[in-house]
Protein backbone atom coordinates (compact mmCIF):
# COMPACT_ATOMS: atom_id res chain seq x y z
CA UNK A 1 0.00 0.00 0.00
CA UNK A 2 2.78 2.55 0.96
CA UNK A 3 3.81 1.80 -3.35
CA UNK A 4 0.43 3.18 -4.18
CA UNK A 5 0.54 6.05 -2.13
CA UNK A 6 3.03 7.23 -4.64
CA UNK A 7 1.07 6.45 -7.75
CA UNK A 8 -0.78 9.16 -9.22
CA UNK A 9 -4.44 9.32 -9.30
CA UNK A 10 -4.43 8.17 -13.46
CA UNK A 11 -2.04 5.58 -12.12
CA UNK A 12 -3.81 4.64 -9.29
CA UNK A 13 -7.20 4.03 -11.61
CA UNK A 14 -5.20 2.01 -14.00
CA UNK A 15 -4.12 -0.43 -11.70
CA UNK A 16 -7.32 -0.73 -10.80
CA UNK A 17 -8.50 -1.63 -13.67
CA UNK A 18 -6.10 -4.08 -14.28
CA UNK A 19 -6.97 -6.11 -10.97
CA UNK A 20 -10.67 -5.96 -11.71
CA UNK A 21 -9.71 -7.52 -14.92
CA UNK A 22 -7.58 -10.12 -13.20
CA UNK A 23 -10.42 -10.50 -11.19
CA UNK A 24 -13.08 -11.19 -13.96
CA UNK A 25 -10.46 -13.12 -15.94
CA UNK A 26 -10.37 -15.34 -12.73
CA UNK A 27 -13.78 -15.60 -12.57
CA UNK A 28 -14.61 -16.49 -15.82
CA UNK A 29 -11.90 -19.50 -15.71
CA UNK A 30 -14.21 -20.54 -12.77
CA UNK A 31 -17.13 -20.68 -14.67
CA UNK A 32 -15.79 -22.97 -17.57
CA UNK A 33 -14.01 -24.92 -15.25
CA UNK A 34 -17.30 -25.54 -13.16
CA UNK A 35 -19.04 -26.17 -16.73
CA UNK A 36 -16.58 -28.81 -17.77
CA UNK A 37 -16.74 -30.41 -14.27
CA UNK A 38 -20.66 -30.93 -14.56
CA UNK A 39 -20.59 -32.09 -18.36
CA UNK A 40 -17.53 -34.44 -17.34
CA UNK A 41 -19.84 -35.75 -14.07
CA UNK A 42 -22.88 -35.88 -16.64
CA UNK A 43 -20.99 -38.32 -18.55
CA UNK A 44 -19.56 -40.42 -16.36
CA UNK A 45 -22.89 -40.70 -14.45
CA UNK A 46 -24.61 -41.78 -17.72
CA UNK A 47 -21.76 -44.15 -19.23
CA UNK A 48 -22.03 -45.48 -15.46
CA UNK A 49 -25.33 -46.25 -15.39
CA UNK A 50 -25.15 -47.51 -19.12
CA UNK A 51 -22.91 -49.94 -17.93
CA UNK A 52 -24.61 -51.38 -14.64
CA UNK A 53 -27.28 -51.44 -16.83
CA UNK A 54 -25.30 -53.86 -19.05
CA UNK A 55 -23.88 -55.27 -16.20
CA UNK A 56 -26.56 -56.10 -14.21
CA UNK A 57 -28.80 -57.59 -17.06
CA UNK A 58 -26.68 -59.11 -19.35
CA UNK A 59 -25.36 -58.19 -22.30
CA UNK A 60 -27.57 -58.38 -25.28
CA UNK A 61 -24.35 -58.97 -27.22
CA UNK A 62 -22.86 -61.57 -25.25
CA UNK A 63 -20.99 -64.43 -25.63
CA UNK A 64 -22.98 -66.72 -28.01
CA UNK A 65 -22.29 -70.89 -26.75
CA UNK A 66 -23.06 -73.85 -28.00
CA UNK A 67 -24.21 -76.04 -25.61
CA UNK A 68 -26.53 -78.27 -27.61
CA UNK A 69 -30.32 -78.12 -28.83
CA UNK A 70 -33.21 -79.05 -25.96
CA UNK A 71 -33.46 -82.65 -25.79
CA UNK A 72 -36.44 -84.82 -24.85
CA UNK A 73 -34.38 -85.91 -21.67
CA UNK A 74 -33.51 -82.52 -20.62
CA UNK A 75 -35.57 -81.72 -17.88
CA UNK A 76 -37.78 -79.00 -18.46
CA UNK A 77 -40.39 -76.23 -17.33
CA UNK A 78 -42.76 -74.19 -19.36
CA UNK A 79 -43.93 -74.01 -23.00
CA UNK A 80 -41.59 -76.14 -25.33
CA UNK A 81 -42.52 -74.32 -28.21
CA UNK A 82 -41.67 -70.74 -26.66
CA UNK A 83 -39.44 -68.36 -28.62
CA UNK A 84 -37.42 -67.29 -25.38
CA UNK A 85 -35.17 -70.42 -23.64
CA UNK A 86 -33.01 -70.19 -20.81
CA UNK A 87 -30.99 -73.01 -19.51
CA UNK A 88 -29.40 -73.14 -16.02
CA UNK A 89 -26.57 -75.33 -15.32
CA UNK A 90 -26.62 -75.95 -11.70
CA UNK A 91 -25.19 -77.67 -8.68
CA UNK A 92 -27.11 -78.88 -6.47
CA UNK A 93 -24.54 -78.21 -3.74
CA UNK A 94 -23.71 -74.44 -4.67
CA UNK A 95 -24.90 -71.68 -2.24
CA UNK A 96 -25.28 -69.43 -4.57
CA UNK A 97 -27.57 -71.80 -7.20
CA UNK A 98 -29.81 -72.52 -3.96
CA UNK A 99 -30.17 -68.72 -3.49
CA UNK A 100 -31.23 -68.44 -7.53
CA UNK A 101 -33.75 -71.62 -7.02
CA UNK A 102 -36.72 -69.63 -5.27
CA UNK A 103 -35.71 -66.86 -7.78
CA UNK A 104 -36.11 -69.05 -11.11
CA UNK A 105 -38.89 -70.91 -9.78
CA UNK A 106 -40.68 -68.07 -9.26
CA UNK A 107 -39.95 -66.75 -12.68
CA UNK A 108 -41.28 -70.53 -14.20
CA UNK A 109 -44.58 -70.29 -12.70
CA UNK A 110 -44.99 -66.40 -14.12
CA UNK A 111 -43.73 -67.19 -17.90
CA UNK A 112 -44.27 -70.97 -18.01
CA UNK A 113 -46.58 -69.89 -21.47
CA UNK A 114 -44.42 -68.18 -22.92
CA UNK A 115 -41.17 -69.30 -22.00
CA UNK A 116 -38.63 -72.75 -21.90
CA UNK A 117 -36.42 -73.57 -18.75
CA UNK A 118 -34.23 -76.07 -19.06
CA UNK A 119 -32.35 -77.40 -15.67
CA UNK A 120 -28.94 -79.15 -16.64
CA UNK A 121 -26.38 -80.45 -14.30
CA UNK A 122 -22.66 -79.44 -13.56
CA UNK A 123 -21.23 -80.73 -10.85
CA UNK A 124 -17.78 -78.76 -9.18
CA UNK A 125 -16.99 -82.44 -8.43
CA UNK A 126 -13.41 -81.12 -6.92
CA UNK A 127 -14.99 -78.74 -4.34
CA UNK A 128 -18.85 -80.18 -3.63
CA UNK A 129 -18.10 -84.06 -3.03
CA UNK A 130 -21.90 -84.51 -2.32
CA UNK A 131 -23.16 -82.71 -6.03
CA UNK A 132 -23.01 -85.49 -8.41
CA UNK A 133 -24.98 -88.42 -6.10
CA UNK A 134 -27.50 -85.03 -6.01
CA UNK A 135 -27.25 -85.00 -9.24
CA UNK A 136 -27.90 -88.28 -10.19
CA UNK A 137 -30.52 -88.62 -7.37
CA UNK A 138 -32.40 -85.81 -9.33
CA UNK A 139 -32.54 -88.11 -12.38
CA UNK A 140 -33.49 -90.83 -10.45
CA UNK A 141 -36.54 -88.79 -9.39
CA UNK A 142 -37.22 -88.14 -13.11
CA UNK A 143 -37.52 -91.66 -14.16
CA UNK A 144 -40.41 -91.62 -12.07
CA UNK A 145 -41.81 -88.24 -13.38
CA UNK A 146 -41.03 -86.30 -10.33
CA UNK A 147 -37.79 -84.57 -11.16
CA UNK A 148 -39.04 -81.33 -10.35
CA UNK A 149 -39.92 -82.68 -6.61
CA UNK A 150 -36.56 -83.87 -5.67
CA UNK A 151 -34.96 -80.80 -7.55
CA UNK A 152 -37.24 -78.42 -4.71
CA UNK A 153 -36.27 -81.08 -1.98
CA UNK A 154 -32.71 -80.81 -2.78
CA UNK A 155 -32.28 -77.01 -2.93
CA UNK A 156 -34.23 -76.57 0.43
CA UNK A 157 -32.63 -78.99 2.43
CA UNK A 158 -28.92 -78.32 1.25
CA UNK A 159 -27.43 -77.25 4.43
CA UNK A 160 -28.73 -80.63 5.79
CA UNK A 161 -27.44 -83.09 3.04
CA UNK A 162 -24.02 -81.09 1.72
CA UNK A 163 -21.80 -82.04 4.36
CA UNK A 164 -22.91 -85.60 5.29
CA UNK A 165 -20.01 -88.32 4.83
CA UNK A 166 -22.53 -89.54 2.37
CA UNK A 167 -26.10 -88.46 1.59
CA UNK A 168 -27.28 -91.53 -0.22
CA UNK A 169 -29.56 -92.68 3.04
CA UNK A 170 -30.82 -89.00 2.91
CA UNK A 171 -31.81 -88.90 -0.57
CA UNK A 172 -33.80 -92.23 -0.01
CA UNK A 173 -35.72 -90.82 2.72
CA UNK A 174 -36.23 -87.77 0.30
CA UNK A 175 -37.43 -90.34 -2.50
CA UNK A 176 -40.07 -91.87 -0.07
CA UNK A 177 -41.49 -88.14 0.99
CA UNK A 178 -42.60 -87.34 -2.62
CA UNK A 179 -43.83 -90.52 -3.11
CA UNK A 180 -41.40 -92.40 -5.58
CA UNK A 181 -41.08 -96.10 -5.43
CA UNK A 182 -37.87 -96.50 -3.26
CA UNK A 183 -36.36 -99.54 -4.70
CA UNK A 184 -36.90 -98.69 -8.27
CA UNK A 185 -35.16 -95.27 -7.23
CA UNK A 186 -32.27 -96.80 -5.41
CA UNK A 187 -31.90 -99.20 -8.55
CA UNK A 188 -31.72 -96.39 -10.82
CA UNK A 189 -29.64 -94.32 -8.33
CA UNK A 190 -27.06 -96.92 -9.54
CA UNK A 191 -27.69 -97.44 -12.93
CA UNK A 192 -25.23 -96.75 -15.82
CA UNK A 193 -27.84 -94.91 -17.37
CA UNK A 194 -28.53 -92.27 -14.76
CA UNK A 195 -24.61 -91.40 -14.59
CA UNK A 196 -24.17 -90.82 -18.03
CA UNK A 197 -27.51 -88.39 -18.27
CA UNK A 198 -25.68 -86.59 -15.29
CA UNK A 199 -22.36 -86.57 -17.28
CA UNK A 200 -23.69 -85.43 -20.44
CA UNK A 201 -24.42 -82.22 -18.91
CA UNK A 202 -21.49 -82.04 -17.20
CA UNK A 203 -20.06 -82.48 -20.47
CA UNK A 204 -21.75 -80.34 -22.69
CA UNK A 205 -21.14 -77.31 -20.27
CA UNK A 206 -17.14 -78.01 -20.26
CA UNK A 207 -17.35 -77.84 -24.25
CA UNK A 208 -18.69 -74.48 -23.95
CA UNK A 209 -16.55 -73.23 -21.59
CA UNK A 210 -18.38 -72.98 -18.31
CA UNK A 211 -16.57 -73.00 -15.64
CA UNK A 212 -18.98 -71.84 -12.35
CA UNK A 213 -22.43 -72.44 -11.16
CA UNK A 214 -25.55 -70.65 -11.49
CA UNK A 215 -24.57 -70.38 -15.53
CA UNK A 216 -27.53 -69.06 -17.63
CA UNK A 217 -27.75 -69.94 -21.43
CA UNK A 218 -30.38 -66.77 -22.27
CA UNK A 219 -31.66 -67.97 -26.23
CA UNK A 220 -27.88 -69.03 -26.96
CA UNK A 221 -25.88 -66.63 -25.42
CA UNK A 222 -24.07 -66.84 -21.74
CA UNK A 223 -25.39 -64.44 -19.92
CA UNK A 224 -24.37 -61.84 -16.70
CA UNK A 225 -26.33 -63.41 -14.01
CA UNK A 226 -28.57 -61.19 -13.16
CA UNK A 227 -28.85 -60.08 -9.44
CA UNK A 228 -32.29 -60.21 -8.62
CA UNK A 229 -35.85 -61.19 -9.94
CA UNK A 230 -36.88 -58.19 -11.19
CA UNK A 231 -33.52 -57.74 -13.15
CA UNK A 232 -34.01 -61.48 -14.33
CA UNK A 233 -37.62 -60.75 -15.11
CA UNK A 234 -37.02 -57.37 -17.20
CA UNK A 235 -34.69 -59.62 -19.39
CA UNK A 236 -37.31 -62.33 -20.17
CA UNK A 237 -40.36 -59.61 -20.72
CA UNK A 238 -37.78 -57.85 -23.17
CA UNK A 239 -37.44 -61.54 -24.76
CA UNK A 240 -40.73 -62.52 -24.53
CA UNK A 241 -42.42 -58.70 -25.16
CA UNK A 242 -40.08 -58.97 -29.11
CA UNK A 243 -41.57 -62.44 -29.75
CA UNK A 244 -45.41 -61.57 -29.55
Amino acid sequence: MAEEENLTKKEKRELRRQERNVESDRRQKMRVYKRVMVWAVAVFVVAGSIFGIFWLLGSPGGERVFVGAVLQDDQIKGNSDAGTTIIEYSDFQCQACAAYYPIIKRLAEEYGDSAIFVYRHFPLRQIHPNAELAAQASESAARQGKFWEMHDMLFENQQIWSNQRNPEETFIGYASAIGLDVEKFKSDLASEEVENKVDRDYNSAISAGINATPTFIFNGEKIQTPRTYEQFRTLIEQSVGSDR
